[in-house]
This record gives C-alpha cells, sequence and structure tokens, in this order.
C-alpha cells in the first residue's frame, strides 16, 4: 500500500555524547536513544518518564532515519557507541537501525531485562541483560531470560548486571550468577531515591547509595566471591537524578 510511513520506533529521547554511567562499557563515550514504553514496572524504576504510558503523549513516533539523523548530528558522525534503552527496547523495531548505524562504523548496546526475545539480538555489539531483582516487585522468567541468550546466538559481547539493594536481592544475584556462570556479572548498588518522572533534579541520597556500595562491597569480598565486578552508576555519583546526561 503506497503512502504508509516505515516501521516507527518510540522514543522517549535521544542525547549524548555522555558516558556510560554503568555495567560493562562504564566511562565509554556514548549517544542514548531511550525508547518509550516497558512491559514491567519496577518499584525503584528511575526512568518513569520512558516507562508509565501516562507519558506516551511525550514520546515520539520515530522512523529509523529519523533517529539516525538525530544520533549523527549529536556525534557529528563521528562512529561512536550507541545505547539503546529504555523502558524496555526489546519490545522496539530496532533491527534495522543497528543495521544502519553498522554501515556507518557505529556500534550499538541493548540493555533489557530479558523479558523479550529478539532475533536482531544477534546484531548488536554488546547485550545486557538485567534481570531485576526482588525489591523491584517483578518477577523474572527464566524461560524467557533464556530465550534471549539464545537470540543473541552467541554473537555480541554479553555480560549480566543486577541492582542490589538488600540481603534479597543479593541473593538473587547470586542464584542468577550461578545459573548463567559463562556470563560476566555486573553489581550495582541501588538508587533508594529515583527521580520522579517531572522533576530530573530531584534530590538524590549520595551518601545512602554509597553507603550500599561498601556494603556491597563487604559482602562479595566476605564471601569471596572474586568473579563479580561490583561498580557504581557513575552518572548519579556525577550529576545525580538529572535526565539527559
Amino acid at each position: 500500500m503506497t503512502g504508509m510511513r516505515p516501521a516507527e520506533i518510540r522514543v522517549s529521547e535521544i542525547f549524548g555524547p555522555t558516558i556510560q554511567g554503568e555495567g560493562a562499557l562504564t566511562g565509554l563515550p556514548t549517544v542514548f536513544v531511550r525508547t518509550g514504553g516497558c512491559d514491567y514496572r519496577c518499584s525503584w524504576c528511575d526512568s518513569l518518564h520512558a516507562v508509565d504510558s501516562a507519558y506516551r503523549d511525550e514520546w515520539r513516533a520515530l522512523t529509523v532515519e529519523e533517529v539516525w539523523s538525530e544520533v549523527t548530528r549529536l556525534s557529528g558522525g563521528v562512529p561512536v557507541m550507541v545505547s539503546l534503552s529504555g523502558g524496555n527496547p526489546a519490545i522496539q523495531p530496532l533491527g534495522e537501525l543497528i543495521a544502519r548505524g553498522h554501515r556507518e562504523g557505529y556500534r550499538f548496546a541493548l540493555e533489557t531485562q530479558g523479558s523479550v526475545a529478539r532475533d536482531w539480538f544477534a546484531d548488536l555489539d554488546m547485550l545486557v541483560l538485567s534481570p531485576k531483582p526482588p525489591s523491584s516487585g517483578m518477577e523474572t522468567d527464566w524461560d524467557d531470560f533464556d530465550a534471549c541468550l539464545r537470540s543473541s546466538r552467541g554473537k555480541p559481547q554479553t555480560a549480566l548486571k543486577i541492582v542490589v539493594f538488600d540481603d534479597a536481592d543479593y541473593a538473587y544475584a547470586r542464584a542468577a550468577a550461578a545459573r548463567h556462570p559463562q556470563l560476566p556479572v555486573y553489581l550495582q548498588p541501588g538508587n533508594h531515591t529515583p527521580p520522579p518522572p517531572d522533576d530530573e533534579d530531584a534530590p538524590i541520597d549520595i551518601d545512602g547509595v554509597m553507603e550500599r556500595m561498601r556494603w556491597l562491597v563487604d559482602r562479595v569480598i566476605a564471601d569471596k566471591w572474586f568473579e563479580v565486578r561490583v561498580l557504581p552508576q557513575l552518572h548519579v555519583l556525577i550529576w545525580g537524578n538529572r535526565r539527559g546526561v
């Protein structure tokens, strides 16, 4: 049928270049494409503006070329890592965008909770699987998680990243790591003062976050869990709850 627009991606925001603030690519210059919509609703979500359907009127339906035009404008046409985030970016049609960027030398990382598998996971350069622990109020379907791993077909670099708030979360992380011993594991202390969607400069309890970081380090060392990496959310330490950085 003529007159139809190409497949569209729901986008909450595109920003950068800035640094990746967490996980395996911490510190790496990155442009972020944050999609809108999520099949989860975590109790401590720090990006409700990209999750809650109440904000869907602020999301834009963009074609691949429209997204790509913004990415290249921000990067000045110089290839950079592009992080596909959300919400849950796996619910968006991102395969063509990845192919488009690869033709120009850009790389792509995606972070997802592992609830929706896509064939184009195999085209990523980095796949971060971040299942949500008990404090989130969500339950992990490990069959869905395993389907995400299979969809990647072992092609992208893949890592496990888990947010930890308390003992139950820590036990969950240990169990998840044991379930997938082939994956490198990254732990990060949770931010218990996430911003409301309408207040990107909301106060943050940095002292509390760092106390949790110290507790988490102590637990890992006491348990001789020497294969794991414990990292802070670097962007939180630098900018607090501010968006677009």
